[in-house]
């Protein structure tokens, strides 16, 4: 799978799912502008990473949680200024607010939603804009969650979010395919980036726990993204629209996993 001639802009780019999509694409020819919140020492090793495959990889810096037409043309703006040739675009961006439902603020709500879902969907339509107007073949992938489809203690905002995503991929999928413009998403599961290492820290309660949840009985690094969001960029997915494909180890199709013969006859027992 070969992405030559193409330039990605992948936002969230710098660290954890995205980075893997970034390098992903690098390692297939594709040229890469990464989107990170602020500059740091992850976001140049991404980068550089990007760059030892022979592409062209550049950085932008923007927040994209406040006002959403305004944070969107202050990212375009940047990334026009090193790459006025973006076909293929990846709404990665994302946070979520893990707080109690009787204690979510308005606040709270708000950011994650524009981030996760607002953002997304007017960056796509600016593109898509421009793909029509110039007769490109555009393609986008949201990064969505397993959130999307199970919902998760005290994340109810960030479930939301998710959901709405996996929706908005359909609807996305709609209005643009007719137009020649692929639309699809990948949700992973729980990997290990820098914002899930503390959750799964080696030999913790909370690891062994997702492991014995997940029919691989893994919890991979964010490196498994890479390869799924390359197929469905690439051309071989070229009869792929308005899905999501799930990166989780099959979490999402257990109704129940099995008691582990150490519990059997200890679970719901004083």
């Amino acid at each position: 799978m070969r992405l030559d001639g193409r330039t990605a802009l992948i936002t969230g780019g710098t660290q954890g799912v995205g980075a893997a999509i970034s390098i992903a694409l690098a390692a297939a020819g594709c040229q890469v502008v990464l989107h990170g919140l602020r500059e740091d020492e992850l976001s140049h090793q991404t980068r550089d990473a990007c760059r030892q495959h022979g592409v062209r990889a550049e950085l932008v810096f923007a927040d994209l949680s406040g006002p959403t037409q305004p944070c969107i043309e202050n990212l375009i703006e940047q990334v026009d200024r090193v790459a006025k040739d973006v076909s293929l675009l990846v709404n990665n961006a994302g946070t979520y607010a893990e707080e109690p439902f009787l204690q979510m603020s308005h606040e709270s709500f708000e950011r994650t939603m524009r981030l996760n879902v607002y953002a997304g969907f007017f960056l796509t339509q600016a593109y898509a804009r421009r793909w029509v107007a110039q007769s490109i073949a555009g393609r986008v992938l949201f990064t969505g969650s397993i959130n999307g489809e199970l919902a998760e203690p005290d994340h109810a905002a960030y479930d939301t979010s998710k959901g709405a995503v996996r929706t908005m991929v359909r609807s996305l999928c709609v209005a643009l395919a007719p137009l020649g413009i692929r639309v699809n998403a990948m949700a992973p599961g729980l990997v290990v980036t820098p914002l899930t290492a503390s959750v799964v820290e080696p030999d913790s309660e909370a690891l062994r726990w997702m492991q014995w949840h997940t029919p691989s009985g893994k919890v991979p690094g964010a490196e498994v993204c890479g390869g799924a969001a390359l197929f469905l960029l690439s051309d071989q997915a070229e009869h792929i629209h308005g899905q999501t494909l799930l990166v989780d180890g099959g979490m999402s199709v257990w109704q129940q996993p099995d008691i582990p013969s150490q519990l059997r006859g200890k679970i719901g027992s004083s």
